[in-house]
Parts: C-alpha cells; structure tokens; sequence
C-alpha cells in the first residue's frame, strides 16, 4: 500500500511587513506542491524509517529501535490530538537527526527532518516506512515550502490513521472533509513550530484549505476567489534575513513614526480593495479585464509602499524593470530584499509575451515558475494512482 499527499505553496498578494504593524494582508495558495509518499517495506526484517528527500538528493535512515530508545518518553501515538515538541522530545529528536550527519551545505534542512521524526512518531508511532518527499517549491524563498512540507507529511500519516475519514476506493486525487481538515491545520503547525520556533500559522492555513486567506492582528479569514489568477513567480536566488528586515521596517517606523502611519493606513486600504476585487463577480472577459487592470495597478502601488518600507532589494528592482518593459506590473512576495516576485499575467496576454519576459529574466540567472493562484488546498491519493 501506498499513501500520497500534496499541499500547496502560498504567495502574499499585498500586505507584508505592514500586516506587522496592523495592516490586512492577502495570502493565496498557488498550484506548485510538496510531495509526500508514505510506503512500507516488503522484506519482513526491514525494521527501519526511511526519509528521502529527493530534490536535495539526501536520505536518512533510523533502526525504529534506535527512535524508540530516543523517544521512550513519547508513549502510544494520538493522531486525533495534536502534540507540541516538549524541550526534552526536542533534544532527543536533535540527537536522531545528528547522528545522520547531513553536509554543512544542507545543515539547514535539519530542522525540517527534526520536524518529520516528531509528526512521524507522534501520529504514525514506532513503525518502519520509507517517506518520500518531492517539491515544485524553491527552499527558503517565501512560497511556503516548509508549510507544505508539513501539511503533506501530516495528510499522509492522518490517512493512514482511525483519525480521518478518507475514502480508499477512490481513483486519482481527494480532498479532505472540513472537520478533518482542522486536525490535518493543527498538525502541521506543530511542525512547522519546530522549524521556525513562533510561526504566525498563516502559510500552513493557506497550504491546508488552499484558496486564499485575509488576515489581521492574528485573525484569519478565509476567501473565495471569484476570478482566474494567474502569476508569473520569479525566484531571485537571492538569500535574505527575514528577522533582520522585519527589524529594519520597526527601526523606521520610530524613526518616522507618522510617515510609516500613513504608509501601513494606505497599506491596509490596498489589501481590502484587491480583496474586494477577487470576491466581485467577472460574467464576462471584459469584466476580468477591467479587474485585472485594477489589481495590476494596486500591486504597483503596494510595491512603491514596500520600497517606502526598505525591503526591496537591487535584484527585485531588475525583475520589476523588466517586465515594466512589456507593460505588465510586479510587487516582491514576502520578506523581500530578495526571494521572490510576482508579476500577473493578464488573461488575454499573449503566449509570446511570457515567453519573451521568461527568457530576459532567466538570462539574468533568476527562475521563472508559473502558478495559479487560489485553487485546492491539500489532497491525498490512496494506493499512487494520481
């Protein structure tokens, strides 16, 4: 038997930085995934759990015995109550993952593989398997892969337990059932508290139900696209600090206190108003047009708000420089002083263009992906056939 999931990455169509200082922001999920195949072994004496990550080309293997001394605290698996990582689970866990000796290179994946031994052992419990995991996602770029990583982890073990419904007789890809879905959200922010110690839960949200979010001051409200979106996501391969330039936008912000006011007020008008625009109905290609205008015009202004912020970054600038060329607007996604950017593409543009715009971008050594936004959330698919 075989166990599939995948869980979409996540874009923040207007809001970052200033969702820090009250503001509404947007987030969406985009329709590149995360991969996550749960099998188990044929021989009878292959006593161990397997983890390979694929796109990384490592591997990590534990004798279950060796987890079950590490982990003796852990007792019998509660899939249907979500756990925290206790300090001493924390250390043991730190341990298992030490002694695999991951390369300096990739030392920062070991708090993703710290994270798949904890949901692992928490709902799965002592037993072999070898997971597989595979992404259309950049690492550490802002889409959210460590999210995705945690909700298709967590879909692929919950379908194995008592603790969701899901139907094995069904053919190619299933979502979930709301109640379960909840469970499935819990899980993964567990993870992902392990990976980023006080994530705001929002990339997981969005990677469990799909669609898109609105959020402020920690509230959370789901959003249904009324509008295809389509966006070009081009990946800078630039690094960045995220601590550091949510740091630098509070250092500015009491410099200026009443500048950076009426930036995070114009801010928040900007993310409603494109809210509002993706709820309205489009009956016709006329209609989409004229929205998609109105949404191209307030990711120009949201960019010149983030460039108010200091986020922006030289390699951002050459992205927003290029497709203005061919008249098509772009704002950075997420943190910002690099990562990645979003450019829509219109409906009615035409194939040539993109192609044209991906070539001038990649010959500047950045990576192009191109993502629909707003669709399903996580799914599964019992036995591989996807």
């Amino acid at each position: 038997m075989e166990v599939k999931a995948r869980a979409p990455g996540k874009i923040i169509l207007s809001g970052e930085h200033a969702v820090v200082h009250g503001s509404t922001a947007v987030a969406a999920s985009i329709d590149l995934y995360t991969y996550a195949t749960i099998s188990f072994p044929i021989a009878e004496n292959d006593d161990s759990l397997k983890l390979q990550l694929k796109d990384v080309a490592l591997e990590f293997s534990w004798p279950i015995g060796r987890i079950k001394e590490a982990l003796s605290n852990l007792g019998a698996p509660s899939s249907s109550t979500p756990t925290s990582c206790s300090i001493e689970s924390v250390k043991s866990i730190s341990a298992l993952v030490d002694e695999q000796n991951i390369p300096e290179a990739k030392i920062a994946l070991a708090s993703g593989v710290s994270a798949f031994l904890w949901l692992y052992t928490s709902i799965r419990g002592f037993k072999s398997a070898t997971v597989v995991v595979t992404s259309d996602l950049p690492l550490g770029s802002g889409l959210g892969s460590s999210a995705s990583f945690c909700v298709a982890l967590s879909a692929a073990l919950l379908a194995l337990s008592d603790s969701v419904n899901v139907d094995a007789q069904h053919q190619g890809w299933s979502m979930f059932g709301e109640p379960d879905l909840e469970l499935l959200n819990n899980w993964a922010f567990e993870g992902e508290k392990i990976i980023h110690g006080k994530p705001s839960g929002i990339d997981n949200t969005v990677s469990t139900y799909g669609n898109m979010i609105k959020f402020r001051s920690g509230n959370l409200t789901r959003i249904t696209s009324k509008m295809p979106l389509k966006m070009l996501v081009t990946n800078t391969k630039v690094g960045r600090n995220t601590k550091a330039l949510v740091a630098g936008v509070s250092e500015r912000t009491l410099r200026h206190p009443n500048a950076m006011s009426f930036v995070f007020n114009a801010v928040d008008s900007i993310s409603n108003d494109l809210a509002n625009i993706i709820l309205s109905p489009a009956p016709d290609d006329v209609s989409i047009t004229e929205k998609e205008e109105k949404l191209e015009e307030l990711m120009e202004m949201n960019q010149g708000l983030l460039q108010c912020m200091g986020v922006s970054h030289a390699s951002i600038e050459t992205v927003l420089r290029t497709t203005l060329k061919y008249k098509l607007a772009s704002k950075l996604t997420g943190a910002g002083g690099g990562g990645c950017v979003l450019t829509l593409l219109p409906t009615l543009l035409s194939g040539t263009v993109v192609d044209k715009v991906i070539a001038e971008l990649e010959s500047c050594g950045f990576q192009c992906l191109i993502a629909r936004i707003g669709g399903n959330g996580v799914e599964i698919c019992i036995g591989g056939s996807s």
